[in-house]
């Protein structure tokens, strides 16, 4: 409880801090209520054992087929969840509890744990997609609500084969994937190292703090520079920096940081074509690395020299990410509005 109250008086003082406020949550709560039903354009990773797999996305996966692919539904129905716990009195508040209510169903998640384990589907939205499933999980379970432990207990078999997906590949991954794309590992580190902490399941998050100390405490000089590449989303510098911060207490992350990242030049990015959805990453990157800069700041010390400069920056890409958001763009609608409240809700920061 005392987790839960620090969350939300943190995702408080940021909506306040920013005018995030019920109106402004209705404009993202309809870009995910837009799409978490609606079954086309449709991009499945999909591995086909035979003919019976040959069928539209709302039999496959029947909880999680909208917004254009898997892991932006699950994102989706995060956001829902996480807009109903902050603004439970908003008039979207009722229309998200339904649109999550019509997916989160026993016979769905049953389907979708079938589909999640079936032969083939080993790397199945691994490790994106899972980490926002956990997200999910986690923010149910902050939730105090009789609806949300219902949804919490009807997930939980997918929250369970998701972990478990996630132990038996994390100690054979010898090396972090290092894209700005969804096989980032430090990205998807962080999500799954927060929702351990949240649900206090401490052996899955034993294995991912030990991985990422494997990974990532001895690099040093990351080449930012080197950033972005054309379809990032992530930066994978910063990314890592922010998995770091998770585990280590804020004097050794300060030495390792100014290590790892002496200096962060970097400026917010440009999308020349919001209708080519991988151009349109982009904007998601400004989001990303916007959250990626405070979650960072939360553990540098208050007299540190690059406490302003680094906020300034964090600023500006907040800024140019949230202007970015056009609902009528499709391309970037059905994913962005997650990105956005992340961001703005602090979530990130617990």
């Amino acid at each position: 409880m005392r987790l839960l109250a620090l969350a939300i008086f943190l995702a408080g003082s940021l909506m306040a801090d920013n005018d995030f406020d019920a109106g402004q949550a209705a404009r993202f709560a309809k870009l995910a209520l837009d799409c978490v039903h609606k079954e086309y354009p449709n991009k499945i990773a999909h591995s086909l054992n035979s003919d019976a797999d040959v069928r539209p996305p709302r039999e496959l996966t029947p909880a999680f087929y909208g917004c254009f692919d898997w892991h932006s539904s699950v994102h989706g129905h995060w956001l829902l969840v996480r807009l109903a716990r902050l603004f439970p009195a908003a008039p979207f508040a009722a229309e998200a509890r339904r649109a999550v209510a019509q997916s989160l169903t026993p016979d769905h998640i049953a389907a979708e744990v079938r589909y999640l384990n079936a032969e083939g589907r080993t790397s199945f939205e691994r490790p994106y997609g899972l980490a926002w499933l956990l997200q999910l999980a986690a923010e149910l379970k902050e939730w105090d609500d009789p609806q949300a432990r219902e949804w919490a207990a009807t997930l939980r078999p997918l929250e369970l084969a998701a972990t478990a997906k996630v132990a038996a590949w994390l100690p054979k991954l010898a090396h972090p994937i290092r894209t700005g794309e969804h096989n980032n590992t430090a990205f998807g580190l962080g999500l799954m190292l927060d929702y351990a902490r949240v649900t206090g399941n401490q052996e899955f998050g034993k294995l991912l703090e030990g991985r990422a100390r494997d990974y990532y405490l001895k690099d040093r000089n990351c080449p930012l520079a080197y950033e972005p590449s054309g379809e990032d989303f992530l930066s994978p510098c910063l990314a890592e920096a922010d998995t770091v911060r998770r585990i280590l207490p804020a004097a050794e992350f300060a030495r390792w940081f100014e290590a790892f990242l002496p200096e962060v030049n970097l400026e917010p990015t440009q999308v020349a074509d919001v209708t080519d959805g991988k151009l349109y990453h982009l904007a998601g990157l400004n989001l990303s690395r916007a959250w990626m800069l405070e979650g960072i700041l939360g553990k540098l010390p208050a007299a540190s020299p690059r406490r302003k400069p680094l906020a300034g920056l964090a600023a500006r890409l907040r800024h140019t990410g949230l202007e970015s958001i056009r609902g009528e763009h499709y391309e970037g609608g059905h994913w962005l509005g997650s990105f956005a409240v992340y961001l703005v809700s602090g979530r990130g920061i617990l």
